[in-house]
């Protein structure tokens, strides 16, 4: 099979190209970096440099693929998140439709099937609205967790004030899922038709508490706290370090709907197999980049 991979080298997009490439399937990577393609076709794989707000360059790309993998490349110079994903998603629909790709695996998120309340989780939503106007194709939503990776966020902060803040924590439940399980089951679902249009993908379910006595123990803190602070606290902080007022507003909305559990209702109704990576597995990572 023709696949393409978006994601360039990323968390997810490294691991699935080399997953998909093992099985023997033809494998293109898009990039905005030239410098990666190197790298690329040292994996096995086929560079494609451009953007993928580009929709003629995604045309050039997506003609004869057997199968596309999306997602949204982080943007943080973007002055509107949510309208940036729907940028992004206008120029994948367009190009899926002038190339008819019978098969795609969209990378969306837990929220998104709100179609407000859930900060920039909104942008996944209206990328599935668009995605659901196309006719002709197989389209499975992964919905992603909240990502381990994420928690890097916190080394500054708990090097600096030696405990992690934000405006959830506690007891707070939260669910992980470590990009590994995530582009495994991304490959699973490129190389055959839907099975389910959802999918969830998580790893491990473990209330901030819980993170954060496991990441101290590994770091050497242990009796590091996860503390919650009002939401307007939280948005000046960030505003404060240089974050845009909007997209402040729109990472504390998101953490917000994490707390109140509304991030996780629909996924209540249809909880996956947990995948192989627990918090355990990833705190052994987390030290060795505190340290």
């Amino acid at each position: 099979m023709k696949i393409i991979i978006t994601g360039s080298l990323g968390n997810i997009s490294k691991r699935l190209a080399e997953q998909l490439i093992a099985q023997g399937h033809a494998v293109h990577i898009i990039t905005t970096d030239p410098g990666k393609s190197r790298v690329i076709s040292a994996l096995g794989a086929t560079a494609a440099t451009g953007s993928v707000t580009d929709a003629v360059f995604l045309g050039r790309v997506f003609a004869g693929a057997d199968a596309v993998y999306t997602m949204v490349p982080p943007n943080f110079a973007a002055p509107d998140p949510i309208a940036y994903y729907e940028q992004v998603g206008q120029s994948y629909a367009e190009a899926i439709r002038a190339c008819r790709v019978k098969r795609v695996v969209q990378l969306s998120s837990w929220g998104a099937h709100l179609p407000a309340g859930t900060g920039i989780i909104v942008g996944s939503h209206r990328i599935e609205e668009i995605f659901n106007g196309l006719d002709g194709v197989d389209i499975t939503y992964l919905r992603p967790a909240s990502f381990y990776n994420n928690l890097y966020h916190y080394v500054d902060m708990i090097k600096n004030s030696g405990m992690i803040a934000t405006n959830y924590g506690g007891e707070n439940k939260v669910v992980w899922v470590s990009p590994r399980d995530i582009a495994e089951a991304t490959a699973e679902e490129l190389v055959r038709p839907s099975v389910q249009k959802i999918r969830y993908v998580a790893s491990d379910e473990r209330s901030c508490n819980e993170v954060a006595a496991v990441l101290g123990a590994a770091i050497g803190i242990p009796d590091l706290q996860w503390l919650s602070f009002p939401d307007e606290q939280v948005k000046a902080t960030m505003e404060q370090h240089g974050v845009p007022p909007l997209t402040a507003g729109l990472l504390v909305e998101l953490n917000a709907a994490i707390r109140t559990g509304k991030m996780r209702e629909d996924y209540d109704l249809h909880p996956p197999v947990l995948g192989k990576v627990k918090i355990e597995d990833f705190a052994r990572e987390f030290a060795l980049a505190f340290k």
